[in-house]
């Protein structure tokens, strides 16, 4: 038997290869990916999968906007919540399917993750969401509590962005996945909550980094392994210079001084080695950041960025 592996899907995992995110596109490319899902399952691994929801949040915000005359716009975290719904509900579908004719067992938990009414990032927010707009549709915006910034490419919202500090839901994956399943948990981050001082939770408007997220989902069920699936077969150091080149294996201490000398961009390919060096650091076999297609060959060491505790081979 293999090991607890959970897979963190980017979400160029579940649109067009253009980023586009019509219901027909994310029913194909969500179907690919769980092709390669249910290879690693076939090879004796038990899986739990979290996914990103960048585009199916931004579709919602943006319905939001052009409804707003007719129906009260809906807060953040019931965005994250309709996000883990849908989503999880097509990669149910399509995981079925991918193992097919061989029975399958595969749930979603709508999964809550804690954060901190106080983080500094509430005073801060720098997570753009949505689409982009210009200038003037920004600053209607503005007048009704949300914050813009500007880009490259024009106005766009930005949202706090904090620590997750617990996934609360993380019990009832584990239940589930004892019981048998497939699980997807955590999508989009989890809903972001913080506690009051009666202990009773709350939703905030925010977004939780799915890739963070990941490394507290994967040490609450007790995962040996964290694959982080993105676009690119490995991390780079040197990225869009003449020098760039591949991380393969490579120990915890080592990515973290690449991390600190800024090789990573905080936008893209940052918070994914953050997520596999605290996974890694806090006891888990390994952790690998590579393309969707590699995620099988990259458990046995072929391919992908490997971040260990150990020494380097």
């Amino acid at each position: 038997m293999g090991g607890r592996i959970l897979i963190a899907l980017g979400g160029n995992a579940m649109t067009a290869p253009d980023g586009s995110a019509s219901p027909g596109d994310q029913h194909r490319a969500i179907g690919q990916a769980m092709i390669h899902v249910a290879g690693l399952i076939r090879a004796g691994h038990q899986v739990m999968i979290t996914h990103g929801n960048g585009p199916q949040v931004g579709n919602i915000l943006l319905k939001n906007q052009l409804t707003a005359h007719v129906l009260p716009p809906v807060p953040l975290d019931w965005c994250v919540a309709q996000t883990q719904g849908t989503i999880g509900t097509l990669i149910m579908n399509a995981l079925e399917r991918a193992l097919a004719p061989d029975p399958a067992r595969v749930a979603t938990v709508v999964t809550r993750t804690l954060v901190d009414r106080d983080d500094p990032a509430f005073l801060d927010p720098v997570k753009p969401i949505g689409q982009y707009f210009e200038e003037a549709e920004a600053r209607r915006l503005e007048t009704q509590g949300q914050t813009w910034r500007r880009f490259e490419r024009g106005w766009r919202r930005v949202v706090a962005s904090p620590e997750p500090l617990e996934i609360l839901d993380g019990s009832a994956a584990i239940a589930l996945m004892e019981a048998g399943y497939t699980v997807v948990a955590a999508g989009g981050g989890g809903v972001p909550v913080v506690r009051g001082a009666d202990g009773a939770l709350n939703g905030v408007e925010a977004v939780v980094d799915k890739d963070l997220a990941a490394a507290v989902l994967a040490a609450a069920v007790y995962a040996t392994d964290l694959i982080i699936a993105t676009d690119v077969p490995n991390a780079v150091v040197g990225y869009g210079t003449a020098s760039a080149r591949p991380i393969e294996e490579i120990t915890t201490a080592s990515l973290r001084e690449l991390y600190r000398e800024g090789h990573f961009a905080g936008g893209s390919m940052g918070p994914k080695v953050e997520a596999a060096l605290r996974f890694a650091e806090n006891g888990g076999r390994q952790a690998v950041i590579t393309s969707l297609e590699h995620i099988g060959d990259a458990l046995s060491g072929n391919i992908g960025t490997r971040v260990i505790r150990g020494v380097e081979r």
